[in-house]
């Protein structure tokens, strides 16, 4: 019976997609997220008869043959990419990317990490780090004399101060851009690593190679789309329960040759 097997895996794949569609919605404030897709592609089949045999002494050719279907998999977690909009906060180290790219991060283990989420913090130092305490590349330190600071769409960052007309220049943030974005590796805290499938990072100057801007006084939203994501769980959680009732259909079969006298 293979409905039986047929079936549960459909079970598993849906709910999958219900854990992918979960975690989106858990993320639909999580700043600078993009929504994650399931994707899925079907199993091996059994090949009773091949397309193309001959069937007949006279060398009739069977048009499409018997492939019976063994199920489905799941392929990929695939990253949606989207601009979120973007929503004034007015605090000075609050920047939004406007386009595509990552600011880069010096993560704890040496490697460097890229993330969209700009809500940047000061450190009793200083230095200008993400909330998670880590600093961004290259590292800028904002005097603890500075009233304010400035960060212009190229990245550039400038401090002004009580004793001086004109603003001081600190430093300039860098914007990274991949070829496959979507092969990055997500790691947590909005933070990612790069990977053999993303490519190596291009580090360039904000608005240059075709990646974005930094808009400051902004940060990015979620691209989550709440009734999307709804609308497709309503789906996947009714193609679980086709899938369990093709198992409870292959179970009453097979009561019924069971019972067979």
């Amino acid at each position: 019976m293979r409905a039986l097997k047929i079936a549960a895996t459909g079970m598993s794949a849906q709910q999958m997609r219900v854990e992918v569609i979960s975690n989106n919605l858990a993320n639909m404030n999580t700043t600078g997220y993009n929504a994650r897709r399931a994707e899925f592609a079907d199993l091996h089949y059994q090949q009773m008869m091949r397309p193309g045999t001959i069937n007949a002494s006279d060398g009739t050719v069977l048009p499409t043959g018997v492939q019976l279907g063994l199920g489905v998999r799941p392929t990929s977690v695939s990253m949606m990419l989207a601009q979120g909009s973007l929503s004034s906060t007015g605090g000075d180290l609050d920047i939004a990317i406007e386009g595509s790219g990552y600011l880069e991060v010096a993560l704890p283990d040496g490697r460097p990490g890229y993330t969209r989420d700009g809500g940047l913090k000061r450190s009793g130092d200083g230095l200008i780090v993400t909330a998670d305490g880590f600093p961004v590349a290259p590292e800028i330190t904002i005097p603890r004399d500075a009233l304010s600071i400035s960060i212009n769409p190229e990245g550039e960052v400038y401090a002004y101060f009580s004793d001086r007309v004109e603003a001081q220049l600190l430093g300039q943030f860098d914007i990274a851009g991949f070829s496959n974005p979507r092969g990055l590796e997500a790691v947590g805290s909005n933070l990612f690593v790069e990977t053999e499938a993303s490519g190596p990072a291009n580090v360039t100057t904000p608005g240059q190679d075709g990646l974005g801007t930094l808009r400051q006084g902004f940060l990015e939203d979620s691209s989550v789309d709440a009734v999307k994501e709804v609308t497709d769980l309503i789906e996947a959680q009714r193609g679980y329960e086709l899938n369990s009732k093709v198992i409870s259909a292959a179970d009453q079969m097979l009561g019924a040759t069971v019972q067979v006298r």
